[in-house]
């Protein structure tokens, strides 16, 4: 409702991107297609985006790229044409198909294809599989005359990169361009989140109800500069775009895309005028020779139910009331033969569950009972929710806040694995007309690079006493999400304030502080060329996404966890820098 209008009266722009889709989004327009053949797309970039700007798109000479298309592109090139026809406006509409291979699931089960991360085997009960295309089918299609560009499945930043290839003419070859112009789409592809949305430093964000949304000026030798509408809210600053760099991302060294293997490592960013943020010196090695194909399943459902309980010991009645409503539907399970529930996940919300061990609010006198369960059998659900309201006369003093039953869910799961590329064949039309294209190859390719680190020279610190700081009062972070896995970047505040991070925030270190959340490894990258560290925590989100059952299960809130990890610091910054102190 307010990105487009905003960007397009801006007047400066040449291109227009939309992104939209995530796996969950797939399996949701996947099971709308299966109702209806006309729907799998997003609906509201036409009804709601596109119409609010499809005259000053056509006037201006704008040109679009989208991967609204979701299961069915052809679908909505026909709905947007319908609405630039009521608009009066004639548009040369692109859609790239091809990522779906729904159709080809026996198949990939019969090969005995598992899961690349966890090994499991391939699943029942698909609701839809879809691999991530790259960059060159939108570059070819925009070649074609295109004004509107739709495609399924692809990955984010190729909605950015394929209109730099397009203009700039960059070949396959062309390594260190094609990362920088991902590094445009990642930068761009959370819209306000490079303009101040999620900062560490949110006070600092002025006007977040008219916040605005980044456009980035671009260069043909990669090189290009954040910015703004003029007189709009937000904050563009280095360590805003820094934690934009990071957010959902693994090893910054190697961060695999179908077009290009990304070293972000080496990036730098730099203030360029008020609200501008220059950024250059990403890296690219040779891309996979794989895509990356994601699927979404069915594993059984899940319901939610939250009570607010009130008083005294609020938080331990909380618990007692969760293990009395678990304990009496399990005994029913039991009568009738049922199985157990297939997972549960007990949250105290307003007792800083998500802090564990490290939670500082025991005292709580109001609190959320957040109790969520999963089942094979939908009907074992519904017995869960009949007996959630017994909890507001039969135990708790203060027990209140019942919002009616919960009702049972489909329980959808991500199975991600790696399929050559000449599995999936993009597939262009313009107009509706087919379009020859071949995906092009690369002549001969360099040895990938090594990734920068910060070498093993021993940190310079000021000698003697120590102050436990709180990593906020040294550092930004972000976190996010990839599966069962969650990121969290780290950027010091200060050049100085490096070595003390990376002495005192460990892997191994990190991995103890969220024991209670992350079960599997915990992995340290530098980031030398905005003075950070990334780290990677594996099954870390309670299957993630989709199939966790826990409040956070995309690991939002991991860097503001993070952010309290207490760095005993140098008495002598903490005076001079005026650190806030544990």
């Amino acid at each position: 409702m307010v990105a487009a209008p905003q960007l397009v009266e801006s007047g400066k722009l040449d291109y227009l991107v939309f992104d939209y889709l995530a796996e969950l989004t797939m399996s949701i327009l996947a099971r709308a297609r299966a109702r209806d053949a006309g729907a799998g797309y997003a609906g509201d970039f036409v009804t709601v985006a596109m119409k609010s700007v499809i005259g000053e798109i056509a006037a201006r000479g704008i040109r679009v790229v989208s991967n609204a298309g979701g299961v069915n592109p052809s679908a909505c090139a026909a709905a947007l044409r319908a609405c630039a026809d009521e608009a009066g406006v004639a548009l040369k509409i692109a859609t790239i198909e091809g990522d779906d291979l729904l159709d080809r699931a026996g198949e990939f089960r019969q090969r005995g294809v598992t899961e690349m991360f966890s090994g499991a085997p391939f699943p029942d009960e698909l609701m839809s599989v879809n691999a991530y295309f790259g960059a060159f089918p939108i570059a070819g299609a925009l070649d074609a005359g295109a004004q509107i560009v739709i495609t399924g499945r692809c990955v984010d930043s190729a909605l950015a990169l394929g209109p730099l290839i397009h203009e700039f003419g960059w070949r396959a070859e062309d390594l260190d361009h094609l990362a920088a112009g991902s590094l445009v789409g990642h930068i761009l592809e959370c819209g306000a989140q490079a303009t101040g949305g999620l900062h560490t430093d949110w006070t600092r964000v002025a006007d977040w109800p008219g916040i605005g949304y980044p456009i980035a000026e671009c260069a043909s030798d990669g090189s290009f500069v954040v910015t703004k509408p003029e007189a709009t809210g937000g904050l563009v600053e280095p360590q805003v775009i820094s934690e934009q760099m990071l957010y959902e991302v693994g090893d910054p060294g190697a961060y695999l895309l179908p077009d290009v293997s990304c070293d972000f490592t080496h990036v730098t960013m730099e203030a360029a005028g008020r609200e501008r943020v220059a950024v250059s010196g990403a890296r690219g090695n040779p891309p996979p020779e794989s895509y990356k194909v994601s699927a979404t399943y069915l594993d059984g459902y899940r319901a939610t139910a939250m009570l607010t309980i009130i008083g005294r010991e609020a938080g331990a009645k909380a618990e007692r009331t969760a293990d009395a409503i678990l304990t009496r539907v399990r005994r029913i399970f039991r009568a009738r033969n049922l199985a157990d529930f297939s997972a549960t996940d007990v949250e105290i919300l307003g007792a800083e569950a998500a802090y564990g061990p490290h939670g500082r609010a025991q005292e709580a006198r109001e609190v959320v009972l957040k109790l969520a369960v999963a089942h094979r059998d939908k009907s074992a659900l519904e017995i869960f929710s009949r007996e959630i309201s017994p909890a507001g006369t039969s135990w708790a003093p203060g027990t209140t806040g019942f919002s009616g039953r919960p009702k049972a869910q489909p329980k959808v799961a991500m199975f991600s694995f790696l399929a050559r590329k000449e599995t999936a064949t993009p597939r262009l039309t313009v107009d509706g007309r087919a379009l020859a294209f071949e995906a092009p190859t690369a002549g001969a390719l360099p040895k990938p690079a090594p990734a920068a680190s910060y070498g093993s020279d021993p940190p310079q610190m000021p000698a003697g006493r120590r102050i436990d700081v709180p990593l906020i009062a040294l550092a930004y972070a972000r976190s996010g999400d990839k599966g069962d896995s969650a990121n969290i970047g780290v950027i010091a505040r200060r050049p100085e304030f490096i070595a003390l991070i990376g002495e005192e925030v460990t892997a191994e270190r990190v991995k103890a502080y969220f024991a209670h959340l992350v079960k599997g490894t915990v992995e340290r990258f530098d980031v030398p060329g905005i003075g950070a560290f990334n780290f990677l925590l594996t099954q870390a989100l309670g299957g993630g996404g989709m199939a966790s059952l826990r409040n956070d299960p995309l690991g939002k809130g991991f860097a503001q966890i993070l952010l309290d990890f207490p760095v005993p610091t140098p008495e002598a910054w903490v005076e001079e820098f005026a650190l806030k102190r544990a």
